[in-house]
């Protein structure tokens, strides 16, 4: 479909979308798993471009800088999150930069499944300049959604941390949780990923079938992220960590199996949730993620492939994560004129 931006304000960046992450998050969405969607939707939260326009009253950017935009594009800016610099936790709503409507004329905001955005210079990322840009994109949602909750709850070196699947969340979490320092083991039902946990930075990895190999684990863990996007069963993780442990859900939106709260009440252990990241998390973990030479592993498609990717996610065949060429969307442009 054709659609037009906004004219830039004063304090808006123009940015032309070079790449744009597929998140899993894109498919429940067009999928309208959640019961939420606003039709039309153009998808896209993991955009790294260039800037092609600022503002008069911009002062970060400038044309031809590099920048990202994540999985938000605007909040209250003046309730209790806000000031406290955690936007994603706004108490009147985030705007989110698909599938949220613009204010205050309530149109629907579409994201970077597109050629262009604009989005005010406060919700702009600077990206590091020695990354591959194909491999930024799932930094500005994957990555701060990893980083977020191992930021909140202090991970750092010599902890022993639990990554719970190696996808596209959890693969960007080893590497992260390396760079802090941590001994990371992976959780996985593929025996097969154990090389790739390896080369990302995990010690260790465990086939999370394996009763025995659990058993092995028990008490032993300090933090476990569990980036798996589909209701499961937490139990035979949650068993893992150490008394005082904390087991932090990044994944998943749908209702999990009941947590053994005996086990959580006698090691005093914990279960929460993290939703993304603030804007300051965001710019934290690309920086971070440019001192360590951390990108994502990307398989790159074209526009008009997406269909296809979604079903490879469901079927976890993305390795680890689908980023999408936007210069595939000429195609359909010089097509149609």
């Amino acid at each position: 479909m054709h659609f037009e931006r906004r004219v830039p304000g004063p304090s808006d960046v123009q940015i032309e979308i070079l790449y744009c992450g597929v998140c899993h998050s894109d498919l429940h969405q067009v999928r309208d798993d959640w019961e939420n969607t606003v039709w039309p939707c153009i998808p896209g939260h993991e955009i790294v471009g260039r800037v092609s326009a600022v503002g008069a009253e911009v002062t970060k950017f400038k044309v031809g800088d590099l920048a990202g935009v994540g999985c938000m594009v605007d909040s209250c800016q003046h309730c209790d999150s806000c000031q406290k610099g955690e936007e994603q936790y706004c108490e009147n709503g985030w705007l989110a930069t698909y599938n949220g409507p613009f204010k205050p004329d309530g149109s629907n905001t579409f994201g970077g499944y597109s050629d262009h955005i604009v989005v005010t210079e406060g919700f702009v990322l600077r990206i590091p300049d020695n990354l591959d840009l194909k491999g930024v994109a799932p930094i500005l949602c994957a990555g701060v959604t990893t980083y977020s909750p191992m930021k909140h709850w202090g991970v750092k070196a010599g902890m022993k941390v639990g990554v719970v699947a190696l996808g596209g969340l959890g693969h960007m979490a080893v590497q992260i949780a390396s760079a802090l320092g941590a001994d990371v083991t992976v959780f996985t039902t593929k025996p097969e990923k154990a090389k790739d946990a390896g080369h990302l930075g995990a010690k260790a990895s465990v086939v999370s079938t394996d009763e025995d190999a659990m058993k092995a684990l028990k008490g032993s863990l300090d933090f476990i992220l569990d980036t798996i996007p589909v209701g499961h069963d937490v139990n035979p993780y949650l068993q893992c960590l150490k008394h005082d442990g904390q087991m932090v859900l990044v994944g998943a939106l749908e209702k999990l199996e009941p947590p053994n709260n005996m086990l959580m009440a006698t090691q005093r252990v914990g279960i929460a949730g993290s939703l993304i990241g603030s804007l300051a998390e965001t710019q934290e973990v690309l920086d971070l993620c440019g001192q360590h030479g951390i990108t994502a592993q990307v398989e790159m498609i074209d526009i008009q492939d997406i269909n296809g990717a979604f079903e490879r996610m469901l079927g976890e065949e993305i390795h680890y994560r689908a980023v999408i060429d936007m210069a595939s969307l000429k195609k359909d442009r010089n097509a149609a004129d």
